[in-house]
């Protein structure tokens, strides 16, 4: 059981008629319903995620949480997004999916939308940011990731079979 990795997953909020610019401008709700800026993150190097508890790619958040060990007392933090866009892989409401984590993951969060007209705004920002393969922005399946540099920059975006290690290197540059 990975008790340490903090996966922070969050419902993101935006005012009608916002134009967000940055990173750092968007808040968003952890599973409790508190507000929580992207600001709180400033400094910090980030790792924004999409999620599901039955993807083939949930063994990830043992990577995940390898790199969050390694990395968290330099200043890395792991945000995580559970999504149920693709094929049904995270059905369960937030009480469910929040106990999913804990028992096999340690992690607490909520579910989104990372695509379509209910995106997230910060998946709007984000993938806008950095496009995906050949240029498209949508996500194109769970396990995503967008790397943030300490200024809140969009650095790059890696698609779900990119395993966790395999960012490492990238995120030790940015926290030198």
């Amino acid at each position: 059981m990975y008790k340490l990795f903090t996966i922070i997953l969050l419902t993101l909020t935006l005012n009608a008629g916002d134009t967000m610019k940055h990173f750092y401008d968007y808040t968003a709700n952890n599973i409790k319903g508190e507000k929580i800026s992207m600001s709180t993150y400033k400094d910090k190097v980030v790792l924004v995620v999409n999620v599901a508890s039955k993807c083939g790619y949930t063994p990830q958040y043992e990577g995940l949480e390898k790199l969050y060990k390694k990395y968290k007392e330099q200043g890395f933090v792991i945000l995580g997004f559970p999504c149920n866009q693709f094929r049904n892989q995270e059905p369960g409401t937030a009480k469910e999916i929040q106990n999913f984590c804990k028992v096999n993951f340690g992690v607490t969060f909520r579910k989104i939308d990372v695509n379509g007209d209910n995106a997230d705004p910060l998946y709007v920002y984000l993938k806008k940011q950095a496009p995906g393969f050949l240029g498209t922005e949508g996500i194109k399946w769970n396990f995503t990731k967008f790397l943030i540099d300490r200024n809140g920059n969009v650095i790059t975006r890696y698609g779900s079979s990119t395993k966790p290690a395999d960012i490492a290197k990238d995120i030790e540059k940015l926290l030198k």
